[in-house]
């Protein structure tokens, strides 16, 4: 009995291994942007696509915070961005619906936090992201 019990908790443990990197990258989920020009802020949804990660707004929030609806919920906010290892990520594009604007991004993760910067031409912003639980 002992003998199955333990060869059914190393395959367990075995099994739980192989899936770690499966469960994917540390930046997958939802975050809650910084506000923007107009002070709204939004949840964009971050997904793996292929070998990068991309991202889509899913919901949009007033500077109150309540909900409101946006023409841009559903739209992709980043999409190429590399993972580079130890929570970096660059050669993406963000798009901010603020100045109907593309960057060339790049994204550093830390903790629940997630710097965003993008430029272009001489242009350039940044801001910080929340993951939301």
């Amino acid at each position: 009995m002992k003998t199955g019990f333990h060869r059914a908790a190393l395959a367990a443990g075995l099994l739980a291994l192989a899936a770690a990197p499966a469960l994917g990258d540390p930046a997958l989920g939802q975050w809650r942007t910084a506000p923007d020009d107009n002070m709204n802020t939004g949840i964009v949804e971050i997904t793996r696509c292929d070998d990068r990660l991309c991202g889509t707004l899913i919901a949009a929030h007033d500077p109150s915070g309540q909900p409101m609806s946006s023409p841009n919920v559903g739209r992709a906010i980043i999409w190429d961005m590399e993972p580079r290892g130890g929570g970096r990520y660059r050669n993406g594009r963000v798009w901010a619906p603020d100045r109907d604007q593309t960057y060339n991004a790049r994204m550093e993760l830390s903790g629940d936090r997630l710097g965003v910067s993008g430029c272009v031409l001489f242009v350039c912003r940044e801001a910080v992201w929340t993951r939301v639980r």
